[in-house]
């Protein structure tokens, strides 16, 4: 199946790539959510018209997600959280946590944003945890988990 894409695709392609992708991906992913549209010839003459538009659109998504970047990268987050004696913690901290105490520090975040290497976290200490704004915009940010007192 042929496409457009209609903004940057992460190991796909650019805002207005014709790329061939699996029938699958492109009408149960990228058409119903925007993404993309299929490569007919109305639709290319379409895309080439509203081209300028949606370049605008892109650079503006990207601006916004640099600036929070930069907001995140000046917080310190401390989460706490019951452990044991051995730093081992009761439960895990997860990405809904982690984005609940961000938001709490003032820095808007959606929890799909954060990026764990390993799952959850189930020890105490300190961790350094991506937060991917856009495809572009990858910030590191580092996580202290503590007990509970």
């Amino acid at each position: 199946m042929d496409v457009i894409l209609l903004e940057k695709v992460a190991n796909l392609g650019n805002l207005g790539d014709k790329v061939t992708i699996k029938s699958g991906y492109g009408r149960n992913y990228l058409v119903p959510t925007g993404k993309a549209v299929p490569a007919t010839a109305a639709k290319i003459a379409e895309f080439e018209a509203r081209r300028a538009e949606l370049e605008k659109a892109a650079a503006a998504k990207l601006s916004a997600a640099q600036t929070r970047a930069n907001a995140l990268s000046k917080l310190e987050v401390v989460i706490t959280h019951k452990a044991g004696d051995e730093g081992r913690l009761f439960g895990s901290i997860g990405t809904h946590n982690i984005a609940e105490a961000i938001n709490k520090a003032g820095v808007a975040i959606e929890k799909h944003e954060i990026r764990l290497p390993h799952g959850a976290i189930r020890h105490l200490g300190d961790f350094e945890i991506d937060v991917a704004f856009h495809t572009d915009v990858v910030t590191k940010i580092s996580i202290k988990i503590a007990p509970e007192a």
